[in-house]
């Protein structure tokens, strides 16, 4: 008790010593550093009375830079606030003095606020012109401590313009930003943002796994940790999980309470409207004084008004002239409109064609799948029983056959998933040079067949390990050693690789894949790289192919962050070259050594099988049975669910995604309700909608692809068998 009573017996002198020390120091800083300090102890009273009190002491003072600040500073005060309206208010007039002058921190941060205040009005284009100048002038003075903050806010922007993918980059940048020490908790906000994201993708499983990081990484922050726990409970609730829905939902309510509440305690009203009130009379006093001097200046006006009648009658004739113009103009104008209405539909048309056309070819390229998978089935099945020379011919063709017609169908869904930009790319550790040379290994018995030499240089000071998307990278050289192979006949094909430019910790690497072979026509080496496209029909027929390979690789190398050339002759030879950049390595890349197949040790395994086309359950168990293993067939999800509650004495679930009843995503979601340790791996003919992830995410531990590689089919098994 003795130490409150000392605390009000000098409270009144240290008021004094701070009066004083305010007349001593009255400075605009000074009053901004109080605004600071209360607005730290949440007074947020005191907070517009020091702001007030910058603004009038920077207009004393007649200082632009100090009245800029000062205005700048209320503006932040009103955001906190809510108060959206007053606070563009201000910025806007503190913006329009900061144009004056040179760039700086404070202007960037008015700009900055701005932006986020027209992003709670909804009015994303004046949000995103604000973000970009304060980008602009933070590149100018060489600050980047406000990058994080304006990629989230860039992200958001883009997200509530419909530009998914942009918002994606932008929020997966934050997230993996190791080296960031997340200061203002952007990588809370950006996990909420793609959390919605997948929400609105019905992807439900993706947006829980995000909502729960972000609220992990929630410190303190009422309205954001509201905002994540409703999102959750939309999320089970779509997920027919209503109690937990139900739970989400009352602790979100609390929540709300807890941040409305936040906010009414920062000021009353009443303070508020009196502190309004002030600024009103501050600026009818600031219009009595522009209206004494308006006087003073009429007197001198009266004299410009003699002069300015002579100059309307001059402009009365110029008027007229600009008149007529600009009735022309109203008419081209109105012409113009028009034509740019028709074009606008045009453009609408184009675009439903376009997602008419892939989900045409994603639907018959998926359904196909089917009939090859029973043709390509049955004929490794009459192969493996050691038929007739008379039929082996037969059988070998009928499988070529069917690899070519699963390459087409292929081809056609890559093409038809980079145009929908339905295509990630992933960021891993990789050795390029053991890469690059694997694939010279595989082309060995192809590039002998036209008694060709596959020659592979590749320069030693490339890093062993770069970040890059091994996968895309195989298919774009695969298709282009491919080509280069078959247009060849007793040559060489030649793949180059060699460092372009070295930065610290990335890497610009150039690519090179030449050829002697019969070379590509002048006229026709603008065309090779559209769909379906050949050098003319005689090439077709000589060499076969499906037009679509060139196709894939130009748009593959255009997402990794490059462009391809060609440089031909006829009879000559073919050069494609490319640059991309990569990200090196800090770890070491592990090298896996592939498995060989036990037969024995599969031995004797229970499979089950869930599967509802007879023709697929016969395949697939004539090839579990033929390595030793025992199968049982299950023809729909739900019997799956129940088989296996009952009977809990198999080894592995093969589980068709596309099932009569529930599917086999809902159906492996159920089983791991009570079984988390059987291996089930999805057996599905993937289309444009579906990919590994997702169907990875419901508890599938792996992915069949049909129609099904009889190596690969064995190969995954075995792995998770063993």
């Amino acid at each position: 008790m003795k130490y409150i009573f000392i605390l009000l017996f000098f409270l009144p002198i240290l008021s004094l010593s701070q009066k004083k020390q305010a007349d001593k120091i009255d400075s605009t800083n000074y009053y901004i550093e109080l605004v600071k300090f209360n607005k730290k102890n949440g007074n947020y009273r005191n907070c517009l009375m020091y702001s007030q009190k910058a603004i009038d002491f920077a207009n004393k003072i007649n200082n632009q830079k100090s009245i800029a600040d000062s205005y700048s500073n209320l503006g932040i005060i009103y955001l906190e606030l809510k108060k959206i309206d007053d606070a563009i208010d201000v910025f806007v007039k503190s913006i329009a003095i900061y144009t004056t002058l040179p760039f700086s921190s404070q202007q960037a941060l008015a700009h900055y606020s701005l932006g986020v205040c027209y992003l709670n009005k909804n009015d994303l284009s004046k949000a995103e012109k604000n973000f970009n100048t304060a980008e602009a002038i933070y590149e100018n003075i060489k600050i980047t401590d406000a990058n994080e903050l304006l990629s989230l806010q860039k992200g958001i922007v883009y997200k509530e313009k419909g530009q998914i993918n942009q918002a994606m980059l932008m929020f997966e940048k934050l997230i993996l930003n190791e080296n960031s020490n997340d200061r203002y908790k952007t990588k809370a906000e950006a996990l909420y943002q793609i959390g919605t994201i997948e929400f609105t993708k019905k992807r439900y499983n993706l947006a829980v796994n995000y909502f729960n990081r972000a609220l992990e990484l929630n410190e303190n922050n009422l309205e954001q940790k509201a905002n994540i726990v409703l999102a959750l409970s939309e999320c089970y609730e779509k997920s027919i999980d209503i109690e937990k829905s139900h739970f989400l939902l009352k602790q979100y309510l609390r929540l709300k309470d807890s941040f409305l509440s936040e906010n009414e305690q920062k000021i009353r009203t009443n303070d508020f409207v009196t502190f309004k009130d002030s600024e009103k009379l501050k600026l009818i006093e600031q219009i009595d004084k522009d209206t004494k001097n308006q006087e003073k200046a009429n007197t001198f006006a009266k004299l410009i008004s003699i002069l300015a009648i002579a100059l309307i009658s001059i402009l009365s004739l110029l008027s007229l002239s600009l008149y007529k113009n600009n009735i022309l103009r109203t008419q081209s104008n109105a012409l113009l409109k028009e034509k740019n209405n028709e074009l606008e539909i045009a453009k609408e048309n184009a675009e439903k064609a376009s997602r008419a056309r892939s989900e045409f070819l994603s639907t018959v390229s998926h359904e196909l799948r089917t009939p090859l998978n029973a043709i390509n089935g049955i004929t490794h099945l009459l192969l493996e029983e050691n038929p007739k020379d008379s039929q082996l011919n037969y059988l070998n063709s009928l499988k070529f056959s069917g690899n070519y017609l699963i390459t087409f169908i292929n081809d056609i869904l890559e093409i038809n998933r980079i145009e929908s930009e339905k295509i990630p790319i992933e960021q891993i550790n990789s050795d390029l040079k053991l890469q690059l040379s694997n694939i010279q290994k595989s082309f060995k018995e192809i590039a002998h067949e036209n008694n060709n030499t596959f020659i592979l240089e590749i320069e030693e000071t490339i890093p062993d390990n770069l970040i890059c998307d091994p996968t895309k990278l195989s298919q774009i050289f695969i298709n282009l050693i491919s080509n280069s192979l078959k247009f060849t006949k007793n040559g060489y094909v030649k793949l180059i690789a060699k460092i372009e430019n070295v930065e610290e910790k990335s890497v610009l690497i150039q690519f090179k894949v030449s050829d002697n072979g019969i070379g590509i026509p002048e006229d026709k080496q603008s065309e090779i790289f559209e769909s379906f496209s050949q050098g003319s029909i005689e090439i077709n027929r000589k060499y076969g192919g499906t037009g679509l390979g060139l196709a894939i690789v130009k748009r593959l190398i255009e997402l990794l962050g490059g462009s391809i050339q060609i440089n031909s002759k006829v009879g000559l030879g073919t050069t494609f070259s490319f640059s991309l950049p990569f990200v090196i390595g800090e770890n070491e890349v592990l090298v896996i050594k592939e498995q060989q197949i036990d037969n024995v040790a599969i031995e004797n395994k229970k499979i089950l099988l869930v599967e509802d086309n007879k023709i697929n359950q016969m395949i697939t168990k004539k090839m579990i049975e033929n390595k030793g293993m025992f199968c049982k067939i299950v023809d729909n999800g739900e019997d799956s669910v129940t088989y296996l509650k009952e009977k809990n004495d198999y080894d592995l679930v093969l589980m068709d995604v596309h099932l009569p009843g529930i599917n086999g995503t809902i159906a492996t979601q159920q089983i791991r309700e009570f079984n988390n340790e059987i291996p089930i791996i999805a057996l599905t003919a993937i289309s444009l909608n579906e990919n590994r992830e997702m169907l990875l995410s419901y508890g599938m531990n792996d992915v069949i692809t049909k129609p099904f590689n009889p190596e690969q089919f064995y190969k995954i098994i075995a792995e998770h068998l063993l």
